[in-house]
């Protein structure tokens, strides 16, 4: 469910009428992450590492309320769920758009992911919740290393968006760099900051 609110009725008032018509209004942060554990699972219970880390970044977002707000056009937007974008290579060998609700539940997030991948996949069909979810843009660059990604202000898609590349060994741990960019009007530095430490704590938590 989706609803327009009045910035002056909201905690982004001052940021909606700074960054609103700003020439860009994007702000990108880099980060390395421990994801030592996300590769643990994945080949412990089977499961994608893609999958895994989309799900740590719905239950990171899930708790700070400036996810469930976006600008869009020029309203303000509020949301009352979240879902994740995975990128999917289709049967024509092309890249599809793929969104997973954000389910509390792994096994549950689990099912539906690989529900939805496949049908992507196989219809080359984009699969878009914008309609009714705030929705975390990802891509993963894995087929090749980067030392960091900046994602394209298009002054459209205005949602945040994750870009990450394969991840490295060093010694018996495992790191993953990745780039977090936000719409200043939605968030604030401080917000985009406990959000990746939350999502740090996420995947330790798994």
């Amino acid at each position: 469910m989706t609803k327009e609110v009045n910035p002056e009725e909201t905690t982004r008032a001052q940021a909606f009428e700074l960054w609103m018509k700003a020439p860009n209004p994007m702000v990108t942060f880099f980060k390395t992450i421990d994801v030592t554990r996300l590769v643990k699972v994945s080949k412990r219970k089977g499961m994608k590492f893609n999958m895994l880390l989309d799900y740590c970044i719905g239950r990171a977002a899930s708790s700070i309320k400036e996810f469930y707000l976006l600008p869009v056009g020029e309203q303000l937007i509020q949301y009352d769920s979240i879902a994740v974008n995975t990128i999917v290579k289709n049967k024509d060998g092309e890249a599809s758009s793929c969104d997973i609700l954000y389910l509390e539940d792994l096994d549950e997030f689990n099912r539906q992911y690989l529900k939805n991948t496949t049908q992507v996949a196989e219809t080359c069909q984009d699969l878009d919740l914008s309609d009714n979810c705030m929705v975390i843009g990802t891509s993963a660059i894995v087929n090749t290393e980067i030392d960091g990604a900046v994602g394209m202000y298009s002054g459209i898609f205005n949602n945040p968006f994750i870009i990450w590349e394969r991840y490295k060994k060093k010694w018996f741990r495992y790191y993953l760099p990745i780039s977090f960019q936000f719409h200043h009007t939605q968030m604030d530095g401080a917000h985009a900051g406990r959000f990746l430490a939350n999502l740090q704590e996420e995947i330790n938590r798994l």
